[in-house]
């Protein structure tokens, strides 16, 4: 089962800008649930606002989820250079990684 905590996403003002970022490289997870997913090298995502624990960031073209005893939709909360966890837009819930992953992205204008 994933462990989720409710969290209010804040929207984007119209002053912050916020790059989308692209993945510089393949970066493989492995939940805490025992499943893994695979953020693919050249996928872009692009900010969707932000939580206590970091930026949130939404996949372009496509969608993306995590898995544990249901599917969830989920975007990326990202702090620093790090993914920390995920908010799951259809709960409304942000779900911590235990141990974050350093990632690898680039800003696109």
């Amino acid at each position: 089962m994933i462990q989720t905590a409710p969290v209010q996403l804040t929207p984007l003002t119209d002053d912050a800008v916020v790059p989308a970022i692209r993945f510089e490289t393949s970066t493989d997870l492995r939940l805490d649930t025992g499943y893994t997913r695979t953020l693919a090298r050249s996928s872009i995502w692009k900010p969707a606002g932000r939580l206590p624990q970091g930026t949130v960031y939404r996949p372009a073209g496509t969608v993306f989820t995590i898995e544990g005893r249901q599917v969830h939709e989920a975007y990326l909360v990202i702090q620093g250079k790090r993914l920390v966890g995920f908010y799951l837009p259809g709960e409304q819930s942000y779900s911590p990684l235990s141990m974050a992953v350093p990632i690898t992205t680039g800003e696109i204008q």
